[in-house]
């Protein structure tokens, strides 16, 4: 769905437009849920209005929230939205909300500054007819997004100059359930209606259903998830000073099954590459399933520790213990330049509370030696159970065995396969190669704890997420079907409460039968998900985008890893042109005009084997800053988060906004002035042209719609659509 809108609160072109404009027509929003607008009348001044060309002067939203209660599949979202105009004028007009595509909307009621107004539903025909009329009379393409959506329309109360408005809205609808998955989505997507950020945005969802609720995944942003009961959850999204890039997409699944597996996929026809991702999530119930565990706690004392970061270290052991269930049992070691053991070898969870008055006595002083100190944590290991070590540093190792190689040998020659090491790094001072080799190596993960940020509550927090495994070393047969590049992998174990999200790539669209395979207290377990498809067709846009970033996180860690790789490195720069993700090796796709042609990127490709190939720090803030990117997007489950500026070889910086944006699940590039799509091949395509709102324009739309989200980045767009490029030239004025 998409966000409502106000046509007071377009983007400045169009907002300058209406004001000059003697029309009063009613203004829409871009495409993937709800969006409020309101087309201004023009302004009323005396004697004379001031010429409207500045460019801070449109209306101001000062907050707005969403909340959203579904019940068994039907949806009630409720919209509340602060208006302000910051204008010497009155601003008045039609306020439009384009319904999401496919919504059944049910029933909808609208109120302005808490008084009911009236409104109507006009079809998707009626529609189009009022968003071409718009979009001709603004020449300006923004709202082409939703020319194949329904419309709600009314009337809206003039806002006086410096006042606020406030306008909610409540609509219903049924919404779509594929595959078991049901997917609701709110249009947040304001980049193409906004100069400025909004004060404050929040989205909260309560789900309920009949059954017991399994998965409840968003890929487009990172949201907070409170199961507050086996078949209920709140689902939270909250910032502030923000211009939101994406839409609010949430897909949430029901079974009483005690495992749900679905898939979300998505096919091209043109290139015959599909995307595929399995969510497959247990109860929330630990006790039902829950695998008893070994915790083996490593804490760096050395003298660096001192100060504020040995007092949250100790509250982070601390928390770790209190956690432990009654079948766990634990190992706590400290190093500085020896090491030492709260009890030689494992204890039961009951001595946990001796064992938190020892850590409150931990002081930090001496050297770091770290290989000693794995490999005394190490001996403690029993092969028999899941293992989870968790060690803590804040610096490079300076005692004993300092080799980075050395050390990870070591570690890898004394550590069983059931072990899963958490490495986290306190502060830039750390070795950001061993504490991600270490994690690669041992199927865990690493954590950086930048200064200023609270050691306690990360690893309480992660604790919390893995303290209850129900499935270890899980693996995926997908039966009849052929999905390659999947990632994560290898599987993480999957853990009550948590889900798994696996991606990957397939070729041939068809029906088939999952099995997730796993340990269950030393069983091997199989469930098996019949009747399972990867589509045929396109659609979620998100999923390709969402693939790609873990994949290019993948292959930066292996090559920050292991050294550069010219195969890593090319697939790296191909994936970041088609899909328009920047990374480090490739930020020069923004400035490189000619990237669409073989020559422009074979340059591109050269710049990142140098950049690849140049020593590269291990440790230090540009290290860590390196380590954190890439290891998030390797698991990335939404599509948030990805750089929106980058620095450049000079020492500049770019906001990636400016030359890079993102239309109907693709990527464009702004080259030569030209928003242009990432799929053309300029050595090999010859687009057809077309004039910017031509009456050949808007045939052009009719018949392949696919193009709207393209056409409405401005009035120079080359994209492609089944294989074809299609390019729009500006219209002689």
């Amino acid at each position: 769905m998409r966000r409502p809108y106000l046509s007071l609160s377009l983007p400045c072109r169009l907002l300058l437009a209406v004001l000059v404009s003697t029309l009063v027509l009613p203004l829409a929003a871009p495409q993937s849920a709800p969006a409020q607008v309101i087309v201004v009348e023009p302004p009323r001044c005396d004697p004379v209005c001031p010429e409207p060309v500045f460019l801070g002067d449109q209306l101001e939203i000062r907050s707005h929230r969403v909340d959203v209660a579904i019940r068994d599949g039907v949806a009630e979202t409720r919209v509340d939205q602060v208006f302000f105009n910051p204008n010497d004028w009155i601003g008045e007009g039609v306020y439009l909300f384009p319904v999401p595509e496919g919504a059944a909307v049910a029933e909808f009621a609208m109120w302005v500054d808490g008084e009911p107004v009236a409104a109507e539903l006009l079809d998707a025909e009626e529609a189009r007819r009022t968003y071409e009329e718009i979009v001709r009379s603004l020449r300006d393409p923004a709202l082409l997004e939703y020319v194949n959506r329904g419309l709600i329309r009314a009337s809206v109360f003039p806002i006086p100059p410096g006042d606020e408005r406030r306008i909610e809205l409540a609509y219903g609808e049924v919404l779509p359930t594929e595959g078991g998955l049901t997917h609701y989505r709110y249009g947040l997507d304001t980049d193409a209606f906004s100069t400025q950020p909004l004060e404050s945005a929040s989205i909260r969802v309560e789900i309920e259903a009949a059954q017991p609720l399994r998965a409840v995944y968003s890929p487009s942003h990172d949201v907070s998830v409170d199961r507050s009961g086996k078949r209920s959850a709140i689902v939270g999204w909250e910032a502030a000073d923000v211009r939101p890039d994406a839409d609010f997409d949430l897909y949430y699944s029901a079974s009483p099954d005690p495992l749900g597996a679905h898939l979300v996929s998505a096919f091209d026809p043109t290139t015959g590459e599909g995307h595929v991702m399995l969510l497959a999530a247990p109860g929330i119930d630990p006790a039902a399933e829950t695998i008893a565990k070994d915790v083996v706690l490593v804490l760096d004392t050395s003298g660096s520790m001192e100060g504020e970061k040995i007092v949250q270290a100790r509250t982070a052991l601390t928390s770790v213990l209190e956690q432990l269930a009654p079948g766990d049992r634990f190992a706590v070691v400290e190093f500085s330049t020896g090491v030492r053991l709260f009890e030689r070898g494992l204890s039961p969870a009951a001595a946990a509370d001796e064992a938190i008055a020892w850590v409150k006595r931990l002081e930090a002083v001496g050297g770091t030696d770290i290989n000693r100190a794995l490999l005394e944590a190490l001996a403690s290991v029993e092969p028999e159970r899941p293992t989870m070590l968790i060690f803590l540093t804040d610096g490079l190792p300076t005692e004993g065995e300092t080799d980075i190689p050395d050390i990870m040998e070591n570690v890898a020659d004394n550590a069983p396969d059931n072990v899963r090491l958490f490495a986290f790094g306190v502060g830039d001072d750390v070795d950001t190669l061993l504490l991600d080799g270490l994690a690669e190596t041992h199927h865990g993960r690493s954590f950086y704890v930048r200064p200023g940020q609270p050691l306690d509550e990360t690893v309480s927090a992660f604790y919390g997420s893995i303290s209850a495994p129900v499935l270890t070393d899980p693996e995926i047969d997908w039966g009849s079907v052929s999905v390659d590049d999947i990632s994560p992998d290898p599987l993480p174990d999957l853990f009550a409460g948590a889900q798994l999200v696996a991606l990957g790539r397939y070729d041939e669209p068809s029906e088939t039968t999952i099995e997730l395979t796993g340990e269950v207290n030393g069983e091997i377990r199989t469930f098996t998900f019949p009747n399972q498809r990867l589509s045929a067709l396109p659609g979620n846009e998100w999923l390709p985008r969402l693939w790609a970033t873990r994949r290019i996180g993948h292959l930066l860690n292996q090559i920050r890893l292991h050294g550069e790789n010219p195969e890593l490195v090319d697939a790296v720069v191909d994936l970041s042109v088609r899909y328009g993700i920047v990374t480090p090796y490739t930020s020069y796709l923004l400035t490189e005009e000619d990237i669409l042609s073989s020559a422009g990127r074979n340059r591109v490709l050269e710049q990142a084997r140098e950049a690849a190939a140049a020593p590269a720090p291990s440790s230090g803030f540009d290290a860590v800053e390196r380590a954190q990117a890439a290891g998030n997007m390797a698991i990335a489950d939404s599509s948030s988060g990805l750089p929106t500026a980058v620095a450049m070889g000079d020492g500049s910086v770019v906001e990636t906004g400016d030359l890079l944006r993102l239309a109907g699940g693709n990527a464009f590039l702004l080259s030569d002035g030209i928003w242009t799509d990432t799929r053309f091949d300029a050595d090999t395509m010859v687009p057809e042209r077309v004039a910017f709102l031509s009456d050949d324009y808007f045939a052009l739309l009719e018949r392949t719609p696919e193009l709207a989200a393209a056409f409405a980045l401005g009035d120079r767009v080359i994209a492609v659509a089944a294989g074809v490029a299609y390019e729009v030239t500006p219209a002689r004025r």
